[in-house]
């Protein structure tokens, strides 16, 4: 999907003109970009208007940008035919997406935008990022346990890549992934007989959950990736 497009396309498509009429409407001077006259086939972003002999042909798209608490129960999904979907539960007018998932049963940090050229860009960088967890299990850690996470481990027949851990107490650790494998850490905890009792997402990149709690939002500057 792309999220730009060029000035000579919008007039056409929007003043129902042949491509040789839209360019001479475009050197006529009457079309404003942002208020400001324009006599070349321009790309336009999300956030420009355009407007002809006062006519709005395209508004101004305002980006948002949140950190939200997605609580444990809640499925990754803005389809709302699905049971316990996350677009009931979001209390934005605007239709955010979530960059990424999180399992039903897992919960912390989603980020939410409407910014169409980041989601693509994070989409495509998703294996480049990092994304941190704390995690709590249902019997003591030990150390062959914590080698065999950071080291790698076989799941869906491929081998993870190798991690970062850290123990926190006898039965919580913290992990820092670049994969984004299908219920990853759960899979890999399973191979070890180790079962997930609870898992949070803290951080994804640069967007941390800081002191967020479940169902709670944070508006963000355009996070640095």
């Amino acid at each position: 999907m792309t999220f730009r497009t060029r000035l000579q396309y919008l007039l056409v498509k929007k003043l129902q003109v042949s491509n040789r009429r839209a360019l001479e409407i475009i050197l006529s001077g009457e079309v404003y970009v942002n208020n400001e006259p324009v006599l070349t086939n321009v790309e336009l972003g999300q956030t420009d208007e355009v407007r002809y002999h006062n006519q709005v042909l395209k508004e101004a798209k305002k980006l948002i940008y949140v950190a939200f608490y997605k609580p444990r129960g809640i499925e990754t999904t803005l389809n709302t035919a699905i049971a316990d979907n996350l677009k009931d539960i979001l209390p934005f007018e605007d239709e955010l997406f979530p960059v990424g998932r999180l399992d039903k049963a897992s919960e912390g940090l989603l980020f939410l935008t409407n910014d169409g050229t980041l989601y693509d860009k994070m989409l495509r960088n998703e294996n480049k990022t990092e994304k941190e967890y704390i995690v709590t299990v249902d019997k003591a850690i030990d150390d062959d346990f914590l080698t065999a996470m950071a080291n790698g481990i076989t799941i869906m027949g491929k081998t993870t890549l190798p991690c970062q851990l850290e123990k926190i107490d006898d039965y919580t650790f913290r992990i820092i992934l670049i994969q984004g494998l299908n219920r990853q850490i759960r899979r890999m905890c399973y191979k070890l007989h180790y079962e997930v009792e609870r898992l949070i997402r803290v951080r994804m990149g640069s967007i941390e959950l800081e002191d967020l709690v479940a169902g709670e939002y944070r508006i963000l500057q355009t996070p640095t990736k």
